[in-house]
């Protein structure tokens, strides 16, 4: 009988992934990560959900006390981005170094297991004429994930199942429903779970960084309202200044070394290139010369057309090295925002993702 070890969190995602694979006679073996210190809805009715899933299933449950890596990776990653006026992405660099890495190194080393699957809308294939693992985007586009993963590994795409990938969100509860699952009618999880457990980011932040007021700014340097910490703004943020002008402004600089936040109208918010540093090629090898695709620089982003222009990194290493390329848009984009990823497809297939270093 083929194992299997299944990511749990105790939402109907991921529950309904791993009845999915019972059924279909895998031999489950439940794993929770205990991620956050405190009180917290993924880390304690979660982690309860999941202990009575795997006991309703009948398979062996496992919980990894992941506090510290996740401590050291995500919220203090967080807390240093957020203070020197960029605006990280946890989501993608916890999935490869504090869920998928670990979950399939304890599968193998502790469990002797070769295969890990996790509740989320992506899927996997093989492309045999390139010898790579290819990520794709889910079958439910309300749902797809795909975005999150772009810094999955090849070792971490081929010891992984997506149950999940060729259903809509709908059939999901409908499957957990007819399988009698607890989590069947859960509530949906926010997209952040630091955001769930803390109420916002806004009060996660001030937690760890203490309020300066400093200035908005012009890009004259004309003050033009007051602000209590840069932490608490994103480029292109339009809503919430605090400011009357005869035209919407928005952010489009965060200067944290003279706590100014520095705001414009929408030609200044708007952008045509970037840079991209610390890329990862998924589904394609790095290429040497430009490719055309479609890029995301959020996750809700619709997809726009790009040229994915190789660089060179900055100790002058050869363009195949892949690590960092400048996006040029057909069209000016709003929101370029430094810390977030942008993730570039083909079709549904993602080639490849990197986190947005600055604006060109």
């Amino acid at each position: 009988m083929n194992k299997i070890v299944v990511g749990l969190s105790g939402g109907v995602d991921s529950s309904a992934a791993a009845a999915i694979l019972h059924h279909q006679g895998y031999e489950v073996v439940g794993l929770t990560l205990w991620l956050m210190k405190g009180k917290g809805q993924c880390c304690s009715e979660g982690m309860v959900d999941a202990a009575h899933l795997c006991e309703q299933l009948g398979v062996p449950h496992h919980i990894v006390d992941s506090r510290e890596v996740f401590q050291a990776s995500i919220v203090d990653y967080l807390v240093e981005g957020y203070s020197a006026g960029i605006t990280p992405l946890p989501c993608s660099q916890c999935n490869k170094t504090v869920k998928f890495g670990p979950m399939l190194k304890y599968a193998r080393e502790e469990l002797g297991i070769e295969k890990i699957a996790t509740g989320h809308y992506a899927r996997v294939t093989f492309d045999a004429d390139t010898d790579r693992y290819q990520l794709l985007r889910a079958i439910d586009p309300a749902k797809d994930q795909s975005y999150f993963l772009y810094d999955l590994t090849q070792d971490l795409l081929a010891g992984t199942e997506f149950p999940l990938g060729e259903i809509t969100k709908t059939e999901t509860r409908k499957i957990a429903a007819e399988f009698g699952l607890k989590t069947a009618d859960k509530p949906e999880s926010q997209d952040l779970c630091l955001v769930e457990s803390n109420g916002s980011m806004r009060a996660f932040l001030d937690k760890y960084i203490a309020p300066q007021k400093g200035d908005i700014v012009d890009r004259s340097g004309q003050v033009l309202g007051q602000h209590d910490g840069v932490h608490h703004y994103t480029i292109g943020q339009r809503k919430g200044l605090g400011i009357a002008a005869p035209e919407p402004l928005y952010v489009i600089e965060l200067d944290a070394a003279r706590n100014r936040v520095i705001v414009g109208d929408r030609l200044l918010a708007a952008n045509s290139e970037c840079h991209i540093d610390r890329v990862n090629w998924v589904s394609v090898a790095p290429p040497t010369t430009p490719i055309r695709a479609l890029a995301q620089i959020r996750y809700r982003s619709y997809p726009v057309p790009v040229t994915v222009v190789p660089l060179e990194t900055p100790d002058g290493k050869e363009k195949a090295s892949g690590t960092r390329v400048k996006l040029i848009f057909d069209e000016p984009q709003l929101s370029i925002t430094p810390g977030q990823a942008a993730v570039w497809y083909d079709g549904d297939i993602l080639l490849g993702g990197g986190i947005i270093e600055r604006q060109s």
